[in-house]
């Protein structure tokens, strides 16, 4: 089982996520595998002021956690950059830091919100340009505000026919309706179930086949038992997708939403 959406870091606004809590979560609910990004890198806070400068933590620093972590765990850890588009300019340093760890780091996290700025501004071509040069695919947080909109990321798919773009969340705080439509537009558009209902993700896997989702969370979000429950212990959608989603669907369906897409899309043997 493949996790493709994990985080460490983002203290400063508010989350416990730290290398034990994914570990220990891994374990206890038979994830194999998991792609983890490092919240650290957040510009903004939920309320868009921008976090003050003893709170925010360069590029660099985030993403040499994130090879540590990958490095600790071989095989286990994998990393996607998430980087600072608004603020911070890509470096040469960053450049040679995934050249030197491409078999570790497999993916460029964007998250518009939490950087104030659009997918589609002109600061995210450098970012998107290294990505075309080491063969990176773009995982995007999609949600309802105009910045992380599914169309966003379906614009900029076309002006990269090359890359491949994951929209996390399908469009958070929405019907997903946008993000599935938009699919059938751009065949290098892909989805990730994090907060998904199950009901969505059957529509992909219908319209389009399930080598265009894949299995993702947030965790450990709420905590090492995210895959469980909320921290209030009320169920969490993960519940439908490790049982009742597994009798829906084709074994074969099922091991690509669960594994083999994003072994595919991330280039993980």
């Amino acid at each position: 089982m493949i996790d493709s959406h994990v985080h460490i870091g983002g203290e400063a606004e508010g989350f416990i996520m730290n290398e034990e809590l994914v570990l220990q979560s891994m374990e206890n609910y038979g994830v194999d595998i998991s792609i983890v990004s490092n919240a650290d890198s957040v510009e903004y806070g939920d309320d868009l002021v921008m976090l003050p400068k003893e709170k925010q933590v360069n590029q660099e620093e985030t993403l040499a956690r994130i090879i540590r972590f990958c490095r600790e765990n071989p095989g286990k850890i994998y990393g996607a950059f998430w980087c600072k588009p608004n603020h911070e300019l890509l470096t040469e340093r960053i450049d040679e830091m995934i050249a030197m760890n491409r078999d570790i780091i497999v993916a460029l996290k964007v998250h518009p919100f939490l950087s104030n700025l659009s997918f589609s501004d002109g600061k995210m071509v450098s970012y998107l340009d290294m990505a075309v040069k080491h063969h990176l695919p773009v995982i995007v947080h999609t949600a309802s505000d105009s910045n992380s909109s599914p169309m966003r990321v379906y614009e900029m798919a076309c002006r990269y026919p090359q890359l491949n773009f994951i929209m996390a969340h399908m469009g958070l705080g929405t019907d997903n309706k946008l993000a599935v439509d938009l699919m059938e537009k751009a065949e290098n558009l892909y989805a990730d179930t994090t907060w998904v209902p199950v009901e969505t993700t059957l529509e992909v896997i219908r319209r389009y086949g399930s080598e265009r989702v894949m299995f993702g969370s947030d965790n450990p979000i709420d905590g090492v038992n995210t895959y469980a429950c909320n921290p209030l212990g009320e169920p969490s959608v993960y519940q439908q997708y490790f049982g009742v989603l597994k009798e829906m669907i084709s074994q074969e369906d099922y091991e690509n939403l669960m594994e083999k897409t994003a072994r595919r899309v991330f280039g993980i043997a």
